[in-house]
């Protein structure tokens, strides 16, 4: 994605984050910047965000059993840029009786390791990594298991169509830097109100499939049926734009 030329960049792009991935940063600062998506090529009002795929296998929600877990995370303990803070929250909640921090990669064991700690977890963590979402997000929701997203830049697949604070819980940085304020708002949640982010997450399951008939394939269309009418008017925007003028961009649209 860093070699795309320019000539692409008025497309609609597809991308799976919005997380800073275009900036320049330490390991990028010294190549050609002109060889890069900028800032302006990249946005929420021509792109569309679309789903990771969920690497765990579908839990209905006839099958879902007993979770004794409060909270369940996997992955990698150490990571850049935002993911800094996930080392931060770890070192908060690694003692804490009912939570559960696997370090760990997704290979054979691992995957077998998440299957059964996301089904067995009522909430699955989602702190920022490298980008503030991973497929992490979709597996929960493959698995039942309420996302916690803790990230103050979040961007999140098909908005406008699905709402997520339906089946998801947002909590921002700050809080989560907290000593035992995530674990004190988690264990207030009432078990009715579990129940209800659970159904909800056994509805929007098929949405985030690929190889479902309504599922993130028809969604993205979709969504990029939304964008024409912003794009369009964003082209005639510029085109009147007068000659000598520094008015940025809204989007790299032409």
């Amino acid at each position: 994605m860093w070699h795309v030329r320019t000539e692409i960049a008025p497309a609609i792009l597809l991308v799976v984050d919005f997380g800073g991935w275009y900036k320049l940063d330490s390991k990028t600062a010294s190549r050609n910047s002109s060889h890069m998506i900028q800032h302006t090529q990249v946005s929420l009002l021509k792109d569309v965000i679309v789903p990771y795929t969920h690497l765990l296998p579908t839990l209905p929600l006839s099958d879902n059993k007993d979770r004794p877990t409060l909270l369940y995370f996997k992955g990698a303990k150490h990571r850049h840029r935002g993911g800094l803070v996930r080392e931060k929250i770890w070192d908060l909640l690694g003692n804490e009786p009912d939570i559960v921090m696997e370090e760990g990669f997704p290979n054979a064991t691992g995957r077998e390791q998440s299957i059964k700690g996301m089904r067995t977890s009522e909430f699955c963590l989602h702190p920022a990594g490298d980008t503030p979402t991973s497929c992490r997000i979709f597996d929960a929701i493959a698995s039942l298991c309420i996302p916690v997203i803790v990230s103050d830049e979040v961007e999140l697949p098909f908005e406008g169509m699905v709402d997520y604070t339906e089946f998801s819980i947002f909590v921002s940085v700050s809080n989560a830097m907290r000593p035992k304020w995530l674990t004190n708002y988690l264990r207030n949640i009432s078990k009715q109100h579990k129940d209800e982010f659970r159904r909800n997450l056994a509805r929007v399951q098929p949405i985030f499939e690929y190889d479902t008939s309504d599922g993130a394939v028809n969604y993205i269309w979709k969504k990029i049926h939304q964008k024409l009418p912003m794009i369009q008017e964003a082209v005639i925007r510029e085109k009147r734009k007068p000659d000598g003028t520094s008015i940025p961009l809204r989007c790299h649209c032409t």
